[in-house]
């Protein structure tokens, strides 16, 4: 069972899981590659690289919008729908060429929770101000 699904409150439903870009895992195979010259050094870096990734979980539910990370320890940052002012799209040449980028949902106060490299930030856009400003 995920972070998401094992915080969810009463009568709260996971709505989307928003998925990374192929792109973030390139640093990855970067360092696997190196560890071709290197005699598998940075095979090491390679595998923190991988279970870095494969711990980041990032997605919407119908009360709030969570972003989970960490491999031992576990940082999350989650936002109530209810408090969402923006949602903004980040997306470089490479990014949009590839189709990744940044999302970031600012909310009252000091607070923003950020998607890096995530795959299809406009349709990510799309999900979240559907959820929190639904038509109708």
């Amino acid at each position: 069972m995920t972070y998401i699904e094992e915080s969810l409150s009463t009568d709260e439903k996971v709505e989307h899981i928003f998925k990374l870009h192929w792109f973030a895992y390139v640093p990855m195979y970067l360092w696997i590659l190196l560890a071709l010259v290197t005699f598998g050094v940075t095979l090491l870096i390679a595998l923190y690289e991988y279970f870095r990734l494969k711990n980041i979980e990032q997605g919407v539910t119908n009360k709030r919008v969570i972003n989970k990370f960490g491999i031992i320890s576990r940082k999350s940052d989650e936002m109530k729908l209810k408090s969402i002012e923006t949602v903004e799209i980040d997306q470089g040449i490479i990014g949009r060429i590839f189709g990744y980028g940044t999302v970031r949902v600012t909310g009252r106060g000091t607070s923003d929770v950020k998607f890096i490299k995530i795959d299809d930030p406009l349709h990510v856009k799309r999900c979240i101000e559907s959820i929190s400003n639904p038509i109708g």
